[in-house]
C-alpha cells in the first residue's frame, strides 16, 4: 500500500505514544516501526519505505540513546538534524514521529537495565562496554511503548540485528523483526549517519573498508592491509556465517559486515 504527503503527528510524551497505538490497535490497524537516532538518509528510508508498504501506520522514533555510547564525545558530536528529519518523514508519508526526552525515556535514570550476556559482548561488545546494555534497554522500551506488529533494522548493525531478534524471542514479545539489506553508497560505503562527519579526506579513503571486507583475504590479512592503509581496526572477524569489521578514521567509528 503506497502512502502520499500527509500530516505528520508529533509526539514527544511516551504515555501520548502509548495510548495512540492503542487507539491503532482498536481500530484492527497494523502497526510498523522504525527506531532510528535521527540524521535520516536513504538507509533510514528503505527501511521506512518498507514498513509504509507492509503496514496500515508507520510510526518513526528519532532518539539519540545516551546510555549506548561509551565514548562521550561521540555521543555529543553524533548529528542532530531533527527538523530536516521531520520534513523527511512528512514527505514520505509517515503517520507519526516519537521524538521523547531522556526524562520522557529513563524516568528511573537507567536504574533498570537489560543484559544480554554472551553474544553481546563479542565483536562490537567487547571494544564498547556496555553498549549493547543500552541498546537493548532502548529498544525493549520502545516496543512497550509503540507495541509494533513489525520493526525495521538495518543489516548494517548485524550484531545488533540478531540480539534485537533474540531478544524479542526470549521475553515472548508480540513483534516480528525486520532485518533490511545494507544500503550502500556508489562507492560501497555502507550508509550511515556518522558519514557525515567523515572529514573529505577520510571520505575518500572510507570505502576501502568494504572492499577490504569482501575479499578472499583471510581475517588477519584484511586487518594488517586496513592498519597499512590509515585505518584504526578494533577487529576483523568471522561468525554466524559472515565477516563483521569495525575501525575508526579519525574520530570516526565505521562497522560493516559481508556474508561468506
Amino acid at each position: 500500500m503506497s502512502k502520499i504527503t500527509q500530516t505528520l503527528r508529533k509526539i514527544e510524551c511516551a504515555n501520548e505514544m502509548k495510548e495512540v497505538s492503542l487507539l491503532f490497535h482498536a481500530e484492527g490497524k497494523k502497526i510498523g516501526f522504525v527506531p532510528t537516532m535521527g540524521a535520516l538518509h536513504a538507509g533510514h528510508f528503505s527501511l521506512l519505505e518498507k514498513s509504509l508498504n507492509e503496514n496500515d501506520i508507520t510510526i518513526c522514533s528519532i532518539y539519540v540513546n545516551p546510555t549506548q555510547f561509551t565514548d562521550k564525545r561521540d555521543f555529543e558530536n553524533y548529528p542532530i538534524t531533527l527538523n530536516d528529519d521531520l520534513e523527511k518523514l512528512k514527505d514520505l508519508g509517515v503517520d507519526v514521529a516519537f521524538c521523547p526526552t531522556y526524562a520522557e525515556m529513563y524516568p528511573d535514570s537507567y536504574r533498570f537495565k537489560l543484559t544480554e550476556a554472551e553474544f553481546s559482548r563479542t565483536l562490537c561488545g567487547e571494544h564498547r562496554p556496555d553498549h549493547f546494555d543500552g541498546v537493548l534497554t532502548i529498544v525493549m522500551k520502545l516496543f512497550q511503548i509503540v507495541q509494533p506488529k513489525n520493526a525495521y533494522f538495518g543489516e548494517k548493525d548485524y550484531q545488533q540485528l540478531l540480539l534485537i531478534q533474540d531478544m524479542a524471542n526470549a521475553f515472548f514479545l508480540d513483534v516480528t523483526v525486520v532485518p533490511c539489506p545494507t544500503l550502500r553508497e556508489v562507492d560501497g560505503l555502507a550508509m550511515s549517519s556518522r558519514n557525515r562527519l567523515l572529514k573529505p579526506e577520510d571520505r575518500a579513503q572510507a570505502p576501502v573498508f568494504f572492499k577490504a571486507l569482501k575479499s578472499d583475504e583471510p581475517s588477519d590479512k584484511i586487518t594488517e592491509e586496513l592498519k597499512a592503509q590509515g585505518f584504526e581496526v578494533d577487529y576483523v572477524q568471522e561468525t554466524k556465517g559472515r565477516r563483521f569489521g569495525a575501525v575508526k578514521l579519525g574520530n570516526v567509528r565505521l562497522i560493516d559486515n559481508v556474508e561468506l
